[in-house]
């Protein structure tokens, strides 16, 4: 096969194939059900940029990726990167009015899908006259890659090229964060390499020749979300191999034997309801035996983990690190922890250099203050197509551009920053601002608490009460008191819930975040208002 040479910059397709000409027979991608290595990725992938191509998507087009995680996603993406066009993560849980709202909020000329989600396009494909191709994963797809050149002639690729991230938050519909591919890899891809800078794209070929260690980095959390996006973004980037858990099903058991066939060095999850199951399972009775000797450390970013579930992982792993990671599809990675074996009942981080904490007239606040994070350097351009909210979350002051999402946020004595919570879902309870996940993780530290979430309900003396929903363990059975007297023992009175209510279950996004909108509209159906 042929491959033309020409000028490489600090962008996504260049990223994957100087990496893959470094070293072609090393693994690069690892599922459930297939292994690749960079030569064989490669190819694959680039026959997908070239099927594109041949369809007609252009340069700063959108590709749709309506799919549940598989070797797939992971070829759209660095496909549509070859050709200086985009990758739009569909979210597959997504009913008929979001999905037409995001196809064409996104511009989606074209979709790969997963056969099963078919039908859902179908159902709103005749209110999106640009959508014009849908790829169909599977015989189809395989069909198309074949018939497709192998050849890499891609030229015209810049630092400048765009990359999307669609983000739900917790209201409203979703919106696209837009950032440089040269700032997504700097500012998202690069903690696996320590953040060092990166002076030329090569540098990171010559970087993955020379080293005799592969980091193997694991995600089990989806593709659709930029925390899966973004591990393997980190694993690509420092020249190691991704591992990907593809099975439609959440199984503590098939995940922990991925992580053994893998090989793998980091593993990824977000929050408890995803490492809370796969702890379980470790420590259960009869304990499982798995090869884990090349697990150095869990990683867990998204949604907080709870102290049980950080006693339980130390009890199953002695020896490997938990790594608690901070970040947004606004701000990419944005500081980090280290456990040390304490209880964290509000998250602290060690925050890069370029993060703190900023008043609303854009002062730096003194420690102890309350303010809102800040991150400046390599931030993502705005928001696709909304200016306003662009305006609102993107400020410049003295000249110097920062990203400001919402977190609530206060600077430390050592110099860390303590996360407080999002004033979307923050709750004024007679003028104390409360944040939900302050007093989730809290209650999480009872017993008998499998799962938890917190929100704000009307309350006609203080504005907002803390109302409090509680999936219990099975086979106990606490009162509500019982409940409120230990949230009482770790945060403040006015903290603690004035209402809680027993749910069979507790709701999450598919990220495995709390579902606020959920929370609101069950527990004001349960205070019968």
């Amino acid at each position: 096969m042929a491959h033309k040479t020409y000028p490489r910059s600090i962008q996504l397709g260049d990223l994957f194939e100087v990496i893959a000409d470094a070293i072609p027979n090393e693994p690069a991608l690892i599922t459930n059900d297939v292994k690749f290595t960079f030569a064989e990725l490669d190819e694959r992938i680039t026959r997908l940029a070239n099927h594109l191509l041949s369809i007609g998507i252009k340069r700063g087009e959108h590709v749709g990726v309506h799919a549940q995680n598989t070797h797939e996603w992971v070829e759209a993406f660095y496909a549509c990167a070859k050709i200086s066009a985009v990758a739009i993560n569909v979210n597959y849980r997504y009913v008929a009015a979001e999905l037409r709202y995001l196809y064409d909020n996104a511009d989606c000329v074209a979709v790969i899908a997963e056969p099963e989600y078919l039908s859902a396009i179908n159902d709103v494909r005749d209110a999106l006259p640009n959508l014009r191709n849908v790829i169909v994963i599977g015989a189809e797809y395989e069909a198309a890659l074949a018939a497709a050149s192998p050849d890499r002639d891609f030229p015209g690729r810049t630092a400048d090229d765009v990359y999307v991230l669609y983000t739900g938050g917790t209201t409203g519909m979703p919106k696209g964060v837009m950032w440089r591919h040269e700032d997504v890899i700097l500012g998202a891809m690069n903690s696996a390499r320590a953040n060092r800078p990166i002076d030329r794209i090569e540098q990171l070929g010559e970087e993955a020749a020379a080293s005799a260690f592969r980091a193997r980095l694991m995600s089990i959390g989806p593709m659709m979300h930029g925390g899966g996006q973004w591990i393997m973004g980190n694993a690509i980037t420092a020249g190691g191999c991704f591992v990907l858990y593809t099975k439609k099903r959440f199984d503590a058991h098939d995940v922990w034997q991925l992580v053994a066939d893998g090989v793998v060095t980091s593993v990824s999850t977000i929050g408890d309801a995803m490492a809370r199951p796969l702890a379980e399972h470790l420590v259960a009775e009869p304990r499982p035996t798995y090869d884990l000797s090349m697990l150095f450390a869990i990683g867990n970013g998204g949604a907080p983990l709870s102290t049980g579930v950080r006693e339980q992982i130390r009890e199953a792993l002695p020896n490997v690190a938990i790594l608690d990671s901070f970040g947004a599809s606004e701000t990419g990675a944005a500081g980090a922890r280290a456990d040390d074996g304490s209880a964290m009942s509000s998250p602290k981080f060690a925050m890069s250099d370029d993060t703190t904490v900023l008043a609303e007239d854009g002062r730096q606040c003194g420690v102890g203050e309350v303010g809102k994070l800040a991150r400046s350097g390599n931030i993502p351009l705005g928001y696709f197509k909304d200016p306003v909210k662009t305006a609102e979350t993107f400020r410049t002051f003295d000249g110097k551009r920062w990203v400001i999402p919402g977190d609530f946020a206060q600077i430390e004595d050592d110099g860390q920053i303590t996360l407080l919570g999002r004033g979307s879902v923050c709750i004024n309870s007679g003028g104390e601002k409360i944040y939900p996940e302050e007093v989730e993780a809290a209650l999480k530290q009872h017993p008998a608490v499998f799962d938890a979430v917190v929100i704000g309900t009307p309350n006609e003396r203080w504005g907002e009460q803390v109302t409090a929903l509680v999936q219990l363990r099975q086979g106990t059975s606490p009162s509500m008191e019982e409940i409120v007297t230990f949230s009482r023992t770790l945060v403040a009175d006015y903290k603690s819930p004035k209402a809680v209510f027993f749910v069979p279950v507790v709701e999450r996004t598919p990220v495995g975040k709390a579902d606020y909108q959920w929370a609101k509209a069950e527990a004001l159906r349960l205070l019968g208002n």
